[in-house]
């Protein structure tokens, strides 16, 4: 979707859009960038020739953070305005911890024809930060320029603030060197940017101050401390394009560090000689990707610092050429041309149950063969078919491939592996058969994946490919939570129908303090609150408005998460009586231990908060749904608030592989003698072998046992606790060190003569 530019006249106030190309603008109201989040009448966007960006002037920013921040950047292609391709492109003080902040004041310092000059100032705590925004005319690139200044008497130590992209669609190229880093230092970065992209768009975030990434890349920080009286300034800018080539994002890092550079051109083609329309040529440094360009027509040009490279050439769905050498001297001119390019071929893939032969929905991984390093190039995870279930039919580059099949998520049956070879122009085809080995439905325990994205802010997966993704997983529901929207009930309530499941329709309401899940949600709920200025009380309020019987705390102890917002004193409000359940993450596994030490500390006062569990997954090619996942045991046939209730009422467990199978319901309360004794009974099961299993009861271990023989299966019977225990409940391990955690089992002493037996109330 476009806008063109000779119709935004209407939106500003100021004049006239100027007839010239090489002018930019001020337009004051709601943003013409198509899917863009500033959309209030005091919004500001700027435009010129190459791109347009949207500052949150009025409109809340995404999770929750201060106004006043860029939440919309788009191409300008023609003179038309391309679709908005970020949720949030602005300055954070400190990992996300952008509470508190009482004001944001923006102000237009220059409104072109040749430059706009834009300055926001907010507060954060004692804190002032002012950020200019400085776009030309003709420039693809916005200047940002945010200064923290201490007003405080204390020293901030231990910061990490700076810049950042978060893109809503396309892929994300890290910060090269640090590809598979989600967090830590960048002292390994060949360049100090990270690339949102696709085929038909850029948006670079150039940081030169950078020294620490996160999230991925999306986060280019720099760790430090502010001195009371002290000030900080973090220069950056934004670089956008209408095509996914790496050139001019190269060429811009080069006239920064004023390096000297060299160039290299040549021709792509097949290995019959026919030149390859689109190819792209990738750039390696030290072994590993560093850019690439775009060529047309079978050749390329390249302009690079001058040092030591290698590169090859691709198409999408191509088999890359092989890699040439390149020494590339300051001011020389070298050739390389690729010759030896195989077009697509086609894989056709059956995937079903190895006895009964029913299709099964699965999820294919190329674990062995090419993987693109540019993305839009082709996938290197695909899901069977919604419409056909257990088929596949993909076009693939030539080669020989391993694949990994997965049919349940790894917790219901091993993965397969499947070697193919792909001919150009040609189809393979191959049947995979997958065993089933534990089948929790038939005792009634059905499994859901509470924390899950679709494409609304920075998540880029369509309902259709989060249901694909759900149901490879061995999900017994379809579960959707985007952030402070709910655009996906309908299309999900839709999908789940079609395959005759239950769904479960939920938000993300997301504070920068704290993010909570709500649900299950009316199909027709839509958010009423500002979650970036609301407290806790209204927060929880409005879940319960939109028909959430549930209140899911996400994410506890991150920086910005609920009880670490707590600890800090900046969750407004307070504690707040009005969760339900406590959520493990499997993005953030290194907290598992805080979850379930605060959970076991509000057992241990009869507090009846119980677990939950959600992957956190944004992007379900490059993340696994379901792995970890919430197992409970609905009262009646499976249906979505029987499964809610069920989780609400503690007769659950959260699980990244065992299973758990217990003689007495979690969540039910234990009536025993005061004198005699009795025993608990579990039926375990894992894939990988069992390991150990551990009974807790008010926080400590209790008993341990553990598993040489590593069975699939077994049963374990534990002595009930000491006398006066509050509750107990199990922690199993298997051999792949993947953990399961219950609910509690709550305990009481019978009334006075009753007999030792042990006796399970509802």
């Amino acid at each position: 979707m476009r806008f063109p530019l000779t119709v935004l006249a209407s939106f500003v106030a100021l004049g006239a859009l100027p007839g010239a190309p090489a002018s930019v603008r001020v337009l004051v109201g709601p943003t013409p960038i198509p899917r863009g989040n500033a959309r209030a009448a005091g919004d500001i966007t700027v435009v010129n020739d190459r791109l347009a960006f949207a500052l949150a002037v009025v409109s809340p920013a995404p999770y929750g953070v201060p106004r006043g921040a860029i939440v919309a950047v788009a191409p300008v292609r023609h003179g038309q305005i391309e679709r908005n391709r970020v949720v949030f492109a602005d300055f954070i003080p400190n990992n996300w911890s952008a509470w508190p902040n009482t004001y944001h004041h923006v102000e237009v310092l220059e409104r072109g024809p040749q430059r706009v000059r834009i300055r926001a100032v907010r507060d954060w705590g004692e804190v002032t930060i002012t950020t200019a925004y400085t776009l030309a005319a003709g420039s693809d690139q916005i200047a940002i320029s945010a200064t923290m200044t201490n007003n405080g008497a204390r020293p901030l130590p231990d910061l990490l603030s700076g810049l950042t992209l978060w893109p809503n669609s396309g892929f994300l190229f890290a910060v090269p060197g640090l590809a598979g880093v989600t967090e830590g230092s960048a002292a390994g970065a060949l360049a100090p940017r990270v690339v949102a992209y696709d085929a038909d768009w850029v948006v670079a975030l150039h940081a030169p101050y950078l020294d620490h990434i996160g999230s991925s890349s999306r986060d280019l920080f720099q760790r430090h401390t502010l001195a009371p009286g002290e000030s900080r300034t973090f220069e950056g800018s934004l670089q956008v394009g209408a095509r996914g080539d790496l050139a001019p994002v190269v060429a811009a890092e080069t006239a920064r560090q004023r390096l000297p550079t060299g160039i290299v051109n040549g021709r792509v083609t097949t290995a019959d000689g026919r030149a390859v329309a689109n190819p792209v040529v990738v750039v390696e440094k030290n072994g590993q990707p560093y850019a690439w360009t775009l060529g047309r027509a079978g050749r390329y040009r390249l302009a690079l610092p001058a040092g030591d490279y290698s590169l090859y050439a691709s198409a999408p769905h191509y088999r890359h050429s092989s890699p040439l050498a390149l020494a590339l001297r300051p001011g020389a001119t070298e050739s390389r041309d690729f010759h030896d390019l195989e077009p697509p071929g086609t894989i056709e893939l059956e995937v079903d149950d190895a006895r009964s032969g029913a299709p099964l929905d699965a999820r294919i991984t190329i674990s062995e063969g090419e993987r693109p390093t540019v993305q839009f190039l082709g996938h290197t995870t695909f899901f069977t078919s919604l419409e056909h279930k257990g088929q596949l039919t993909e076009p693939i580059a030539p080669g020989t491939y391993r694949l990994t099949v997965s049919a349940g998520g790894g917790l219901l049956s091993e993965d397969a592996t499947a070697q193919l070879r792909v001919a150009p122009a040609r189809v393979s085809h191959a049947r995979i058969g997958i065993t089933a080995l534990i089948d929790p439905r038939s005792r009634g325990w059905y499994a859901a994946d509470l924390h899950h994205h679709a494409d609304q802010a920075e998540a880029v997966t369509p309902p259709a490919e989060l249901a694909r993704s759900q149901l490879a997983a061995g999900l017994d529901l379809l579960f959707v939570s985007d952030h402070d929207s709910t655009a996906n009930l309908t299309a999900l309530q839709r999908l789940a129908s079609t395959r005759g499941i239950p769904f479960i329709p939920g938000i993300e309401l997301s504070p920068s303090w704290g993010h909570f899940n709500a649900y299950p949600l009316d199909l027709q709920a839509k958010l009423a609150i500002d979650t970036s200025t609301a407290n806790v009380a209204e927060v929880f309020a409005e879940a319960r408005r939109e028909g959430a019987s549930v209140v899911q705390v996400n994410h506890p102890f991150i920086p910005f998460g609920y009880f670490a917002s707590l600890a800090a004193g900046v969750a407004p409000g307070g504690f707040n009586r009005g969760f339900d359940l406590i959520e493990i993450n499997s993005s953030q596994s290194a907290d598992d231990g805080k979850v379930l030490a605060r959970i076991w500390e509000f057992w241990n006062a009869g507090e009846k908060y119980y677990l939950s569990a959600g992957s956190d997954t944004h992007d379900v090619w490059n993340e696994q749904s379901g792995r970890v996942r919430a197992y409970a045991h609905p009262e009646g046939p499976l249906d979505a608030r029987r499964f809610v209730a069920a989780l609400k009422a503690g007769q659950a467990y959260v699980t990244y592989g065992p299973l758990i199978f217990p003689s007495v319901m979690f969540g039910s309360e234990l009536e025993r003698a005061a004198v005699g004794t009795g025993t608990l009974g579990f039926d375990l099961a894992s894939v990988a072998g069992l390991k150990q299993a551990q009974l807790i009861s008010d926080g400590a271990v209790q008993r341990t046992q553990s598993f040489p023989d590593a069975p699939r299966e077994t049963h374990v019977d534990f002595e009930l606790p000491r006398q006066g225990a509050r509750w107990c409940a199990l922690v199993v391990e298997d051999q792949s060190g993947r953990k399961a955690y219950s609910d509690p089992i709550w305990m009481r002493a019978a009334a006075r003569g009753a007999t030792a037996q042990v006796q399970a109330r509802p």
